[in-house]
């Protein structure tokens, strides 16, 4: 979007063969190899702030640090803090305070709902509470038009670099509005299937001749994982 100021945001994901970035029971995504996680780490080292919907987080349980004591040093000579802001975006905010994300040293920030952000005002998990929508919406990723102003505020706090961690619904809202830069697909040797298995873009889809346009910019071959790196065409 020509003079609009947000962070420049890059989507980065390992995907099975067949497109899928979990199995149909939605398990903890750990099919990467240990060079794709390197891969990850540098790409979050990189960003200001790393965005994530609730879904990813109760996958998982944790953010995804930087460990890397080149990568952190890296930061702190450029004179970043030692962790991005980690990002949470859910309409509800129904998040567990037991997951071990909230004991994880590291920056956290909610984005959510007015109703969502009830329960979590005044109490020390989130340094910073982000209204996505006024409205009593179940899922902010669904109010597409409301990601322009957040994205202008997260640029005014301080955030030019945002790293997109999933889930598809999520990135599928800020591909519709065009707030997508980059993409980076590490394709992993294994077939998961599943009509209900999640992909990279979630929802309702793109019909062909309005789907968001890629660039190939790198293709990587490392052992049995394919890296590949695009840019989206504005």
């Amino acid at each position: 979007m020509q003079g609009l100021k947000r962070p420049h945001t890059t989507i980065v994901l390992a995907i099975s063969a067949d497109g899928k970035i979990a199995d149909a029971q939605r398990s903890p995504p750990r099919f990467g190899s240990p060079a794709d996680k390197a891969h990850l780490e540098s790409q979050v080292a990189q960003a200001d702030g790393v965005l994530f919907g609730a879904a990813t987080l109760r996958a998982g349980g944790t953010a995804m640090k930087v460990v890397n004591p080149d990568l952190i040093q890296r930061r702190l000579d450029q004179g970043k803090p030692p962790q991005p802001v980690q990002i949470v975006c859910s309409g509800s905010a129904k998040i567990d305070p037991q997951l071990r994300f909230f004991r994880q040293v590291v920056p956290r920030w909610l984005l959510t709902t007015a109703a969502g952000a009830v329960s979590w005002q005044e109490r020390p998990e989130f340094e910073q509470v982000l209204v996505i929508s006024e409205e009593n919406s179940a899922n902010p990723a669904e109010n597409q038009d409301d990601w322009i102003p957040v994205f202008e505020q997260l640029a005014e706090l301080g955030l030019q670099r945002l790293a997109i961690l999933g889930g598809g619904e999520l990135i599928a809202s800020l591909l519709a509005v065009d707030l997508v830069d980059e993409l980076w697909l590490t394709i992993c040797p294994l077939l998961l299937g599943g009509a209900n298995a999640p992909t990279p873009v979630d929802g309702v889809g793109f019909a062909a001749e309005f789907a968001p346009r890629l660039e190939l910019l790198s293709a990587q071959p490392i052992e049995q994982e394919v890296f590949l790196h695009y840019r989206l065409k504005h």
